[in-house]
């Protein structure tokens, strides 16, 4: 497994994961289905409250996603069917309302703008030294909405989705496919993402750096980890 090397002259191209490190997912994510619920009454269709829809959402969408990964499931089936298997959970069998909340989550949820604290400092202090990149495993139509609605565009030279890849992370051949886009070289290269089998796992098999950011500070077998953005303009 690649290391990460403390210092400003290791590395010339640092490399982004999107949801979840700069973009917070977990905030925009419950804002835009706390939308959904109200705006389509899944109250009054039968969805106890919106903590229940919330949580059961959650480990389908996780299940589905795995899947899409693995390459076993097209991404028009993830986004209409954890929606479909959310709702028949509960009782409600209505193919058209998942439908419309799928088409719904795509349009709202890259709209909303909360990123993790010190974003936009940390990337401003880092673009004057670094080429920075981003390796993302979400939709075109989503992601690139994400970067512009959030003011986040303007600080990488190169935006890799797994789309654009025609592989997910973590196969090691998306993170070689960046490289080969952006001209970086994989030792020269540093890959910061929150999720150590996605993120990390993925950009050692591919020979770059890694850097794992865990705000919670979990336990992550020895790789080097941060748990504040504002700590990156120390780290590099």
């Amino acid at each position: 497994m690649g290391t990460f090397i403390n210092g400003a002259t290791s590395y010339s191209d640092i490399f982004f994961d999107l949801d979840g490190t700069l973009w917070d997912f977990e905030t925009n994510s419950r804002e835009t289905l706390k939308d959904i619920f109200e705006n389509f009454g899944l109250r009054q269709a039968g969805i106890p409250d919106f903590e229940q829809f919330m949580g059961i959402y959650r480990t389908i969408n996780s299940r589905l996603w795995e899947q899409y990964r693995a390459g076993s499931i097209k991404k028009d089936i993830l986004k209409i069917n954890r929606f479909a298997q959310t709702l028949n959970y509960f009782g409600v069998v209505n193919d058209g309302l998942a439908r419309a909340i799928a088409v719904d989550y795509v349009s709202i949820s890259p709209t909303k703008t909360h990123l993790f604290a010190h974003a936009h400092s940390t990337l401003r202090y880092l673009k004057k030294k670094y080429r920075l990149h981003i390796i993302t495993n979400g939709f075109n139509e989503v992601q690139f909405v994400k970067l512009n609605k959030s003011g986040l565009s303007s600080y990488f030279n190169h935006i890799i989705t797994s789309e654009m890849a025609g592989v997910s992370k973590p196969d090691p051949r998306i993170f070689i496919y960046a490289l080969e886009v952006t001209g970086a070289c994989a030792q020269h290269s540093l890959m910061i993402g929150d999720d150590l089998n996605i993120d990390i796992y993925g950009a050692a098999a591919a020979g770059m750096g890694q850097l794992y950011f865990s705000p919670a500070e979990t336990s992550n077998n020895g790789i080097s980890q941060f748990k504040s953005l504002a700590e990156l303009k120390k780290l590099l």
